[in-house]
């Protein structure tokens, strides 16, 4: 159900109807699932103990904003209402533990946490799609760096940038492919950079935003390795996305971010903040892949999507009829 908004606070939305909707949504349904971060999570917390009705809170990540005075205000306030949101809660809900043992905004909960890997599916890459579109691009004969998602300051991508030359000079056929949007209305991080990319524009191809699930696949099987230099990311989908169509990753050695790797063997972890670190994980993985390639089996065996369902709908049941027996 989409609200009208009627304007934009940072990465937030303002919509005045929220609080209206929301009221009757949880009114007809037994258990609220709220995905934060969210400005508007305290209210939807209460709105639910009013209602006696259990509230999930599935935590995507602390909320980290760049080091302006403006964006640490916003940081700030939300995490203060998050706090507040997540003591009313009834559960709340990770990825994984390795990310909330680094966490100290998760720290005072621990007893409300339930571990549980993310639901992800994707198409199998269409192999013949991929020729085509390589083709299209005239990178038959390129070694393909990918590297996905928006272009802002805890995604890392100027870490990318700066490692591109340390690879060329070992891998003079690669080349860097990006999907995602660089106009994040919230930062202007790639404005920063923009020098950094006019400086690399013969080795980079940038695709856009890519929204149809094949396409996205088609994507991932084109690239021989996924790039992952974040600052911080509590679980980027796009690592077992990739993983799923075929392409091992080079991450950050970083809470949340690490596992995908460590529970796979599907890339490589490198430290953070470090270009030449990042150039010489992307070098090993592109020069010794084939020791980095698992199945889509294999991978789908530790990222079960029966195992993720059963688990949240094992979470939801007790919640609905620890409502019904409170009402």
């Amino acid at each position: 159900m989409r609200l009208k908004r009627w304007f934009r606070l940072s990465r937030g939305v303002v919509m005045p109807s929220f609080p209206w909707v929301a009221n009757k949504l949880i009114a007809e349904h037994d258990v609220v699932q709220m995905h934060i971060p969210l400005l508007e999570s305290w209210l939807v917390t209460l709105l639910g103990r009013r209602q006696h009705k259990g509230v999930v809170c599935t935590h995507h990540g602390d909320l980290v904003m760049p080091a302006g005075p403006f964006d640490q205000f916003v940081q700030s306030t939300v995490t203060f209402i998050m706090r507040q949101a997540l003591q009313q809660a009834a559960a709340i809900t990770i990825h994984t533990q390795d990310y909330a043992d680094q966490s100290p905004f998760l720290n005072a909960f621990r007893d409300k946490l339930t571990y549980v890997l993310p639901p992800v599916s994707i198409p199998q890459p269409d192999q013949q799609r991929v020729q085509s579109w390589r083709a299209e691009l005239g990178l038959q004969d390129n070694k393909l760096i990918g590297f996905a998602g928006r272009f802002v300051e805890e995604k890392g991508f100027d870490y990318l940038l700066k490692a591109i030359p340390l690879v060329l000079e070992r891998i003079p056929n690669a080349k860097f492919v990006y999907a995602g949007e660089v106009n994040v209305v919230y930062e202007s991080f790639y404005d920063k950079w923009r020098h950094l990319v006019e400086r690399n524009q013969d080795h980079l191809v940038m695709l856009g935003l890519l929204s149809d699930p094949q396409k996205v696949a088609d994507f991932y099987g084109m690239c021989d390795v996924l790039a992952l230099p974040s600052r911080t990311d509590c679980f980027p989908m796009v690592q077992v996305e990739a993983m799923l169509s075929g392409t091992p990753a080079v991450a950050t050695d970083i809470p949340g971010m690490r596992v995908p790797i460590k529970l796979t063997g599907m890339g490589k972890l490198v430290p953070p903040r470090d270009e030449h670190a990042l150039a010489d994980g992307l070098v090993e993985v592109l020069s010794n892949r084939s020791h980095y390639l698992r199945s889509r089996e294999q991978v789908e065996a530790v990222f079960d999507l029966s195992k993720t369902v059963d688990t949240y709908e094992g979470l939801m049941q007790r919640l609905a009829n620890r409502g019904k027996t409170d009402g």
